[in-house]
């Protein structure tokens, strides 16, 4: 598995608005100075996470994006779900292989696509910005 710049573009996009998450919408524009990113890249990111309910997203002046709920209420498997879509180490884990039935090596890939999960949706962005702090 391999997530794309898609992803990682999304986690730096959901970290920034937790960083300054005052209440108040904040500009596409200032993401993409702060984090060195076509604006034009985040508008399909964005647009994924707010579709998907984990932004609220406002039109024209003084519009912008914030998140919708306290930063210990996202999880990376939450954002990375919305942007990369199916994170299984290999399709089989998604039932797309005509040999599952018989795979004996079909569990050893489920136990790692659950091992991707459970990390995943043990970590938040609370946790990641106070990583942050601590360096």
């Amino acid at each position: 598995m391999m997530i794309s710049t898609r992803g990682r573009y999304a986690l730096r996009v959901m970290t920034d608005l937790a960083e300054h998450n005052n209440g108040s919408y904040i500009p596409l524009s200032d993401i993409a100075a702060r984090k060195d990113v076509s604006e034009k890249y985040l508008e399909s990111i964005v647009g994924a996470l707010s579709k998907g309910g984990y932004l609220d997203a406002l039109r024209g002046k003084g519009g912008g994006y914030r998140l919708n709920r306290p930063i210990e209420q996202y999880t990376l498997d939450d954002i990375l779900s919305v942007t990369e879509g199916n994170l299984a180490p290999i399709a089989c884990v998604g039932g797309e292989c005509e040999h599952a039935a018989g795979c004996r090596t079909l569990p050893v890939w489920q136990g790692l696509d659950n091992v991707i999960h459970e990390y995943l949706r043990s970590v938040t962005l609370a946790d990641i910005l106070a990583q942050e702090e601590t360096l």
